[in-house]
């Protein structure tokens, strides 16, 4: 039962936003490996500080039906939430207690979209690293757990699931320490599920996160980290506002594009829209501007006070494509539709490159770059579910450069793009690699490496995690991946495998 003042409140004043200086504010994601009950611990949490009543169903920020479908998180999402933090005064020998700001973002979990999590990482201070303590660390726990350390963060291991039968919280704080030099006795043991050890989590948070580094005083600087559309509202945008304080009325700018917005409505995510009139320094919260569409709202963009110069902050790598399909409609009529649904769901994923082209089997469509196989299958999803559109998509390709004689260079996407350059010799040609990390079960070792030298692969790692855990590095091609190398992986190891992928450079290689 939420304590009274931690019921939910229905509206956020700008007066109470301002007792938050940057001292008692805290921003941190929750990272992990799929499955291992990041959205589950993101619910107990909200519930704990009574930003949601409790036995509202299932995950609270996963809202897209895609997500809820397949249990996965596809876009971050942000919350809000104020708590008491009570610690003890030795010198009154009394308890002091202050209210603190909480700014929660939760992340994805899959390979394809690990820029939502680098994005989300750019707004926080300190990450909860979750970890099941009956499968232990996987290979997506590796690639966030560096994410979240190349961004300098405060990481906080938290043991997780320990209700389960199966549960070994010894041997995951040992492997933690083995391969993140990370010191057993700063792991926090929970179960979201009985809510056994949760109270700990915020204190912690509270107390090893640093709070944001920011100038009161200064003009108003934030960070875009996200933007989908509202039909009413037009685009909304997630900022995290790095100096200054933004007001409803002020004129602000972005410095990618140079345009000037003023600001319409700005609040907090308290789950839902709140709006508060004002956001000060650290805060996270949304803005609207009346921007006409999502791409004028670039990712990782520095908006700033109007008419200022300011130094832009430093954004996200740009997002690089790398599987490309094409999206024809099952009725060849249907082409209009086709292409209201897609600019209607690139607005929301503007992580999708589309381009028109023709094919003479299949009439006009599209060409589509995604980030990796699950984003397809998920954007595919979504045009079917969210806007009716029956399509065909092609089998996936990958992108290739060729050099000719005369040493110009050329990308192709699409294989029948080769064939219009016929008069020219082609001299040299590249193609994308990856560097897989996969993580088996010992005794699979020997036919995972057959698997990885059948598909071109070379070795670039071979360590064990502890006794019965092998971890496998490979520099692999790009086109070998794509189509079924996950799903072979999986029936070898009996599904015990995890993979975990991040882009390489382009390597040459005959045709």
């Amino acid at each position: 039962q939420a304590s009274p003042e931690h019921r939910p409140r229905p509206g956020v004043s700008a007066s109470e936003l301002g007792q938050y200086p940057p001292e008692r504010i805290r921003n941190f994601s929750i990272i992990a490996h799929v499955d291992h009950g990041k959205s589950t611990l993101a619910d107990r949490l909200l519930e704990l500080t009574g930003t949601i009543q409790k036995g509202h169903g299932a995950q609270y920020l996963d809202k897209l039906q895609v997500e809820k479908e397949r249990g996965i998180t596809v876009k971050a999402q942000t919350a809000t939430m104020f708590y008491k933090h009570t610690v003890e005064n030795p010198e009154s020998h009394g308890t002091d207690s202050s209210s603190y700001l909480l700014n929660l973002i939760d992340t994805p979990g899959h390979v394809d979209f690990s820029y939502e999590v680098s994005r989300s990482l750019a707004a926080c201070q300190g990450a909860l690293l979750v970890v099941d303590a009956a499968q232990g660390v996987q290979a997506q726990t590796i690639a966030n757990f560096y994410l979240a350390f190349e961004s300098n963060l405060s990481i906080i291991p938290v043991i997780n699931k320990i209700d389960q039968p199966t549960a070994d919280p010894d041997n995951v704080k040992a492997q933690l320490k083995r391969l993140f030099d990370i010191d057993p006795s700063e792991a926090l043991l929970t179960s979201a599920k009985t809510g056994q050890g949760l109270s700990q989590v915020l204190p912690a948070v509270i107390e090893r996160i640093p709070c944001p580094p920011g100038n009161c005083d200064s003009p108003v600087r934030m960070l875009l980290l996200d933007s989908y559309y509202d039909e009413y509202k037009g685009v909304i945008c997630h900022v995290a506002i790095v100096d200054g304080a933004m007001r409803k009325g002020d004129k602000i700018s972005s410095a990618a594009t140079g345009r000037t917005y003023e600001v319409f409505d700005v609040g907090i995510m308290h789950p839902e829209l709140t709006p508060t009139g004002v956001l000060y320094t650290g805060q996270v919260g949304y803005v609207i501007t009346g921007m006409r569409s999502t791409k004028e709202a670039r990712i990782g963009d520095t908006l700033h006070q109007a008419k200022t110069i300011v130094e832009p902050l430093p954004g996200f790598k740009p997002v690089r494509h790398m599987v490309f399909s094409g999206v024809y409609p099952a009725d060849g009529s249907d082409f209009e539709a086709l292409s209201h649904a897609i600019e209607k769901l690139t607005c929301n994923d503007a992580s999708v490159s589309v381009t028109k082209e023709t094919s003479t089997a299949l009439g006009m469509g599209f060409r589509c770059g995604f980030l990796g196989l699950l984003h397809m299958d998920v954007f595919h999803q979504r045009l079917e579910q969210e806007y009716g559109a029956q399509v065909i998509s092609t089998i996936p390709t990958v992108p290739y450069i060729f050099e000719y004689g005369d040493e110009s260079k050329v990308q192709i996407e699409n294989p029948a793009a080769l064939s219009f350059n016929a008069g020219k010799r082609i001299t040299a040609c590249w193609e994308p690699t990856v560097i897989a990390t996969i993580i088996i079960p010992s005794e699979y070792v020997g036919p995972v490496i057959m698997l990885c030298s059948e598909r071109r692969g070379e070795q670039q790692e071979y360590t064990f995690i502890d006794a019965n855990r092998a971890l496998l590095k490979y520099r692999l091609p790009l086109r070998e991946i794509i189509v079924d190398f996950y799903n072979e992986l999986k029936s070898i190891t009996s599904g015990y495998a995890t993979f975990d992928y991040e882009d390489s450079e382009y390597v040459s290689f005959s045709i």
